[in-house]
């Protein structure tokens, strides 16, 4: 009777175990713990040779000697010039030539490109001068040989690969800042869309006041409520002008459409190959111009979004308006296949839907499963 229980719990324990893994082993220090490990274990593999040829190290002592070299590659991020000294000790000292090899790499991954040609070059160098000076092991001739063809490829590609790391690094961090950027400038576009919606709608509103006010003051004039119109007509008139001044002008834009344009943009996304079922509430017609062009811009997102990752599949928008809130789904199937190319996309719609809906006190979620993708946003009505 017990044996599930503890089945459920030896499984959560072990996957509570594999997260901490991963989030370990993920981390820079955790990467230059495991580096600086698997050095000592590439170099113990030549604790027979150093004692008995290299030099007077037992094994013992020579295990102790490596082990403090690479201690250096444990600050290898911060002070890359650490590990690579001690590297040109070893050299000299114990003719290793493993430690070069991780200490060259970290100095063309973290400092660049001049870095690492230079640090290439000390390297070439200072290897020649000790592999050429008398009380080498082996032979002259045999040392030269070795030398071009083990030494220089050793360092070359070492520091190779850490440079292009590094470039890759920065490319991967421009990509990133580049697409936070787009965003940002989603979300601003979608606030300046956001404040011409309530300049065209509240504005149009004002105008209205505004001349309702002036008529209903000149029918008023020989009353005693005259002055108290004129007031009105003034107040809605400095109103419109103080919108006007807030609301900076941005060029010219077409009105964003509101519910009744929804029909128009099913119908586009059915000849583009992805035919949606529209369930439209009746309700939804009266709420407000800001509201309707919330839904619209909902919507066309997501249509954009399933035609580009799921082109061909069914799409239901389903808008509601029962009760305080209004909701808008839009799901869609997933295909067995996705494109064979990936979609052109800027990453930031997202970001400009869930800004409009905000805007207006709402929320918006996207989820998927295993076989569908869904987006629901709700808003108040009022």
């Amino acid at each position: 009777m017990h044996v599930k229980p503890a089945v459920s719990a030896l499984h959560r324990a072990l996957a509570s175990g594999r997260r901490f893994l991963e989030s370990r082993t993920g981390s820079p220090r955790a990467m230059d713990v495991l580096t600086a490990v698997g050095c000592f274990a590439l170099m113990a593999l030549d604790l027979p040779g150093l004692a008995s040829a290299d030099n007077s190290l037992n094994g013992p002592l020579a295990a102790v000697v490596l082990a403090a070299g690479c201690l250096g590659l444990l600050v290898r991020r911060r002070s890359p010039w650490v590990s690579y000294l001690t590297a040109l000790l070893f050299i000299g000292w114990l003719h290793e030539l493993t430690l070069i090899q991780f200490a060259l790499y970290s100095v063309g991954r973290y400092r660049g490109r001049r870095a690492g040609i230079l640090a290439t070059l000390g390297y070439v160098a200072f290897a020649l001068v000790v592999f050429s000076v008398p009380g080498w092991p082996e032979p002259r001739a045999d040392t030269l040989s070795s030398f071009l063809s083990l030494v220089v490829p050793i360092g070359v590609l070492a520091s190779a690969v850490g440079i292009a790391a590094y470039r890759h690094d920065l490319v991967r961090e421009l990509a990133a800042r580049r697409a936070e950027t787009a965003v940002l400038q989603a979300v601003e576009q979608e606030r300046t869309s956001v404040a011409r919606d309530v300049h065209d709608f509240v504005g149009r509103e004002l105008t209205l006041l505004t001349v309702r006010s002036e008529v209903l003051s000149m029918r008023a004039r020989e009353t005693a409520y005259a002055k108290d119109f004129e007031e009105l007509a003034d107040t809605a008139r400095r109103a419109h002008l103080v919108l006007n001044e807030i609301i900076v002008q941005r060029g010219e834009r077409a009105a964003t459409p509101g519910v009744e344009g929804l029909a128009e943009l099913a119908e586009e996304s059915g000849r583009a190959g992805s035919p949606v079922r529209l369930a439209l509430d009746p309700g939804v017609h009266g709420l407000s111009p800001l509201r309707q062009a919330a839904v619209y811009r909902v919507v066309q997102e997501c249509l954009t979004n399933a035609a580009k990752h799921a082109r061909g599949e069914t799409i239901d928008v389903t808008i509601s308006a029962d009760g305080p809130q209004l909701r808008i789904a839009v799901s869609n199937g997933l295909p067995e296949r996705g494109p064979s190319r990936a979609p052109v996309s800027a990453g930031s719609g997202t970001a400009s839907m869930s800004e409009r809906v905000r805007s207006l006190g709402g929320t918006l979620a996207a989820r998927r499963t295993e076989g569908s993708y869904e987006v629901v946003a709700t808003l108040p009505k009022g």
